[in-house]
């Protein structure tokens, strides 16, 4: 079976760590960054994990910020990118709908169980979408 890797980037260490956790038991293989300025180094690498976790409230840079940069600089064009946000503002999800995110999931009203089970759930529609491409 193939390696699926999940981008985590979020400034709040606890909960980095605790979705890492989740994942990690799911037989997902973990990656973190504590802002969008370090995830973007990363991905400038050419790293290109299967799904990118994004928070929005960050320092320095927020989360769609790091998203057009993400999209301007064409980097990790074939991960799902899923917003996991305390933000919940119909506002801001039409926002990061027009940056191309695959999904929106409010931490606050969520269990990391349920977290994971929709990002496996976004996984499964790319990959249907993907085969009728």
């Amino acid at each position: 079976m193939e390696s699926r890797t999940v981008f985590i980037i979020d400034d709040d260490k606890f909960l980095s760590d605790m979705y890492s956790l989740k994942f990690t038991q799911a037989g997902f293989i973990i990656d973190t960054a504590g802002s969008g300025v370090e995830a973007l180094a990363k991905l400038g690498t050419g790293y290109n994990p299967t799904v990118i976790l994004l928070d929005i409230v960050m320092p320095v840079m927020d989360g769609f910020e790091f998203l057009e940069e993400l999209r301007k600089k064409k980097m990790a064009k074939s991960s799902a990118v899923i917003i996991l946000s305390n933000l919940g503002q119909k506002d801001d999800i039409e926002k990061g709908m027009k940056l191309g995110i695959d999904g929106y999931i409010v931490k606050a009203s969520c269990t990391p169980s349920e977290v994971l089970a929709k990002v496996e759930e976004v996984l499964k529609k790319n990959k249907k979408d993907g085969l009728q491409a």
